[in-house]
């Protein structure tokens, strides 16, 4: 007989949806349709989410979660404050047992609920961490941590032990240029540092979900990806300091379409890379 865990892929009625459902293994998987990448664990003894996009988009998962036998969600997770992480939560609330997040991820986002007048639409953590943090459900031993400012200054690395996947979050912005929160404490230095400890943590079986990527579906990988996004980061510093010591303005260097040695990170946004870097290189904003 097929055990319980592989058969999960079979058990979602996807047709004609506008979202992708996915599972990788363990009953864990990804569901994908407008903003950060979720993640999710179906196991008999309990339902885990991590992060939310937004109300609509958790809905849907919601929906597509109640399909399976002993629907309880024991925990929500937010891998940080960003609304297309957590405007999603508000449809949790109810259902999800807790909500866990780093403790600067739960100060970020009552910041900017406040500042938008929006806070009756929120859902916050009411559990919260500072370096490390852990729970058994069903058989899968679900770890998080906090290594250090990067992409905010609350970014939580989410580990399933036992299925060795780890959700990043937006620690990786696959092959896309990515968005470096300096407002909310990001430091790109650190983030280089959180990324190389990553490598060290985990193991060429390790499964890294994204929370965003260039191509739409590439958002799992291995630690190559997370080698890359490593050496995006450095290249990024490396090529703004060259430039800013040859006297060119932050202005002009805005302009630039791509960053030596890291080619393929491509799409939107590369002046808030140059910003971020610039920003740093300049001392404003010290670790």
């Amino acid at each position: 007989m097929m055990p319980w865990h592989r058969a999960v892929a079979g058990l979602f009625g996807m047709e004609d949806t506008p979202y992708t459902m996915k599972t990788l293994r363990n009953g864990i998987g990804i569901f994908m349709e407008r903003g950060g990448t979720i993640g999710w664990m179906v196991s008999k003894k309990g339902m885990v989410v991590i992060d939310a996009q937004f109300p609509e988009q958790s809905q849907h998962l919601i929906k597509e979660l109640q399909k399976q036998t002993g629907f309880n969600i024991s925990t929500l997770y937010n891998t940080h404050h960003h609304f297309d992480h957590t405007a999603g939560n508000i449809a949790f609330k109810g259902i999800a047992e807790k909500v866990v997040a780093h403790e600067n991820s739960r100060i970020n986002q009552q910041k900017v609920a406040a500042s938008q007048g929006n806070e009756d639409g929120q859902l916050y953590p009411d559990t919260t961490f500072k370096t490390t943090w852990s729970e058994t459900v069903g058989d899968e031993k679900i770890s998080l941590y906090y290594w250090g400012r990067a992409h905010t200054n609350g970014d939580a690395i989410i580990h399933f032990e036992n299925a060795n996947i780890v959700h990043m979050g937006d620690l990786i912005f696959n092959r896309r240029f990515p968005y470096i929160d300096t407002g909310a404490g990001a430091h790109i230095g650190s983030w280089i540092n959180v990324l190389q400890k990553t490598q060290t943590s985990f193991d060429r079986d390790t499964v890294f979900i994204f929370g965003h990527a260039l191509d739409p579906m590439a958002v799992t990988g291995n630690l190559d990806d997370i080698r890359a996004m490593e050496n995006y980061l450095a290249s990024l510093l490396k090529f703004v300091d060259q430039q800013m010591k040859a006297g060119i303005s932050q202005e002009d260097l805005r302009n630039v379409t791509t960053i030596p040695g890291a080619e393929e990170w491509q799409g939107g946004g590369i002046e808030r890379s140059i910003d971020a870097a610039w920003l740093e290189l300049s001392g404003d904003n010290p670790l």
